[in-house]
């Protein structure tokens, strides 16, 4: 059974029920997510032992998003309790014509004040064959991104693979600090990005004619990085996307197939869903093509799924993979 470490903040969504307008809410649905916890959930319910790190506060809101993660077969052990308050995020869902909208209140949280040192990532790490992290970590605090740099760190010296998704949420970098400062120095130490052109361009000064122009230069900068990888999204209506992905190696480009997504339920952690099942095919078949494909249809699933985490299964990813979207009905 492969290891998959993930690093992140966990939040809670409170969301009016249905497609409700935040005007017409008396009650909000609860749901504990985050991006990287988002792909430790997703992993687990495709039979990998996954590990969630992070720090909640010492309250009984922190203990119920632990043990939602428990729930979800994610183990919790290494998560640290302490002072501070719990992130939240506000979610009006969207259709047709009017679009979603998020409202984030995670200011002092208990995640942005963690110091380097809380977690001892040799033993963490150990045994694990993969470490994810993405761009709005370091963007919460200073000691968020050296405590994440200390873990890519142990991660290669450990040779466990990393991964990052470098969407860095450009309004969270409020200490002092611009992810043009941070950001480098973490991706020096992965062996996959998420990311994009305009990415490459204005994080690290990398002008290119292309996504793989873009990707090539990148791996002159990083010699570390073997794969990069993006999804694209063309949205027709709130309720209608079309999603398809694509992953390129420095010599060869891969992509997916396109998915009609006609009647969305929840689109929230999309991109989280296809790492999941890029990290998963990786480390299961080290197959490029069926990767993107895996990792693509896992997404198209993800936007079925109420809640933040898409969980779905191997056998149902690999249904629509081959072909099977009919939705029938199964005894």
């Amino acid at each position: 059974m492969k290891k998959v470490v993930t690093f992140g903040e966990v939040m809670m969504r409170l969301a009016p029920p249905g497609f409700a307008k935040f005007t017409q809410a008396h009650s909000l649905n609860v749901v504990y997510g985050g991006t990287e916890a988002n792909v430790a959930v997703s992993l687990a319910y495709f039979g990998c032992q996954t590990a969630h790190v992070t720090r909640f506060p010492d309250h009984a809101l922190g203990q119920a998003a632990a043990a939602t993660l428990r729930y979800h077969g994610v183990d919790t052990s290494h998560i640290r309790f302490g002072h501070g308050r719990l992130g939240l995020y506000f979610l009006e869902t969207g259709a047709v014509s009017r679009a979603s909208q998020i409202i984030y209140d995670r200011y002092d949280s208990a995640f942005s004040l963690l110091q380097p040192g809380d977690f001892d990532w040799k033993t963490i790490l150990s045994g694990a064959d993969w470490f994810h992290w993405s761009g709005i970590t370091p963007a919460l605090s200073q000691y968020a991104a050296d405590c994440l740099l200390e873990a890519i760190q142990t991660a290669n010296r450990l040779g466990v693979r990393v991964s990052g998704d470098i969407y860095f949420r450009s309004n969270l970098w409020k200490y002092g600090k611009t992810p043009q400062e941070i950001l480098p120095d973490l991706t020096a130490g992965c062996d996959l990005v998420l990311g994009n052109q305009q990415n490459f361009e204005e994080l690290y000064g990398v002008e290119a004619t292309s996504f793989e122009d873009a990707c090539r230069k990148m791996q002159q900068k990083f010699p570390r990085i073997q794969y990069f990888t993006d999804t694209e999204r063309q949205s027709i209506s709130a309720s209608h996307n079309r999603l398809t992905a694509k992953l390129f190696d420095g010599s060869t480009r891969y992509s997916s197939e396109v998915y009609d997504i006609t009647h969305i339920i929840d689109r929230i952690g999309g991109g989280d869903a296809y790492l999941a099942g890029l990290i998963y095919s990786l480390l299961a078949t080290n197959d490029p093509q069926y990767a993107v494909e895996f990792g693509a249809a896992a997404s198209a699933l993800k936007h079925t799924v109420e809640g933040d985490a898409n969980l779905v299964t191997v056998a149902e990813v690999e249904a629509l993979v081959g072909g099977d979207s009919s939705g029938r009905l199964r005894r």
